[in-house]
């Protein structure tokens, strides 16, 4: 075992701190990683907040890239050395989704069944079974996808969480194809993914759609052909109005909010899809017409981690990212040591990054 530095979020809402912790040698089927990169996700912050439970203490991070240090006994997909970026969705292959051929729908992903500790054996509960704002971390080893060892660490752990919630969004819950218009609704970090997915597609037409006019304009860096400030119009009938009076083909709501989602479902042209991607809290609800949903046709989606699956897409749009073609380092707004966590998640909160990313 080995004592490391890792974040801890003791009790709801507290600063974080950096304190010392216990990662075990791998059991069966795990694998002991030494994290290089970790970005710092809206995610980590729920759980700080204590808006995912309340098991208490969490070791935070999960969007995290790094080096296989050690396999436990039956591992054999990865060995030491591989360059992984680590994932949530580690599936099980034996769940009525994965035998039905829909694993990225998986019921029992894996995570290590050992738990990291504190240094007075105080059990640690990893966000999303990862726990990777630290030196090292235990995972279960279906949750280390290897990459190319080229690509860089702090661009492509993106891929572990936010960024391929965004892609995926549009790529495969959206299925968005060549020709298409798309609309997306909240243009931080995964709608700006959204936005790169879109064109990645082929969409003739990808339209942003956000408050803040620094948003608008970093999705027109990644590959957005049209903004709208619904500060300033109506979103829907914008749309509507670059789209010949119909709607776009594809809506993807990234925010979480029931009142920009409602916009996006009336901003779809007839017989269009919506795709929500944002996370909302648990007390939010939504209230349409029923003859609207009827009337309108198309389908509502929603989109679990963009519908990926890690062993399949990871490999791919890391090979993207290293053709230029996908542009992963824009993310990163900024590198930080483990100690300015909290001071990131502020930052975040007040929505002057995309990604602050750890660095180890």
């Amino acid at each position: 075992m080995d004592k490391v530095r890792g974040v801890i979020a003791r009790a709801k809402g507290a600063p974080v701190s950096v304190e010392t912790i216990i990662v075990p040698d791998p059991g069966p089927g795990e694998a002991r990683v030494a994290v290089q990169a970790c970005g710092v996700c809206h995610t980590d912050l729920h759980y700080r907040q204590g808006g995912i439970s309340d098991d208490f203490p969490f070791l935070l991070g999960h969007e995290a890239a790094g080096i296989v240090e050690e396999v436990g006994p039956g591992v054999t997909a990865v060995v030491p050395g591989d360059f992984v970026v680590l994932n949530w969705r580690a599936v099980c292959g034996e769940c009525r989704a994965c035998r039905r051929g829909r694993p990225w729908y998986c019921f029992a992903t894996r995570t290590a069944a050992q738990k990291m500790t504190l240094a007075d054996g105080t059990p640690l509960y990893p966000a999303l079974g990862i726990g990777a704002f630290a030196d090292k971390t235990l995972v279960a080893a279906g949750q280390c996808t290897k990459v190319d060892k080229r690509a860089r660490p702090e661009a492509v752990g993106l891929l572990g969480c936010g960024v391929t919630a965004g892609l995926g969004a549009a790529m495969f819950t959206g299925e968005v194809g060549p020709g298409d218009s798309v609309a997306i609704f909240g243009c931080g970090g995964v709608g700006c993914a959204a936005v790169s997915g879109a064109r990645l597609a082929g969409a003739l037409k990808v339209i942003a759609v956000d408050l803040d006019q620094s948003k608008l304009e970093l999705a027109e860096m990644f590959g957005a052909t049209h903004t709208v400030d619904g500060s300033k119009v109506d979103p829907v009938e914008a749309i509507r109005g670059l789209t010949g009076g119909n709607g776009a083909d594809v809506c993807i709501e990234a925010v979480g909010n029931p009142k920009v989602m409602e916009q996006a479902f009336y901003a779809r042209d007839l017989a269009g899809t919506l795709v929500q991607v944002g996370v909302p809290t648990p007390d939010m609800r939504i209230d349409l017409p029923m003859i609207d949903f009827f009337g309108r046709g198309g389908q509502l989606k929603p989109s679990w981690y963009g519908d990926c699956l890690p062993s399949r897409d990871f490999p791919m749009l890391v090979e993207l990212y290293l053709q230029g073609r996908l542009d992963l380092d824009r993310f990163v707004s900024e590198t930080i040591a483990l100690e300015a966590v909290e001071e990131a998640f502020h930052r975040m909160e007040r929505g002057e990054v995309l990604r602050s990313v750890v660095v180890l």
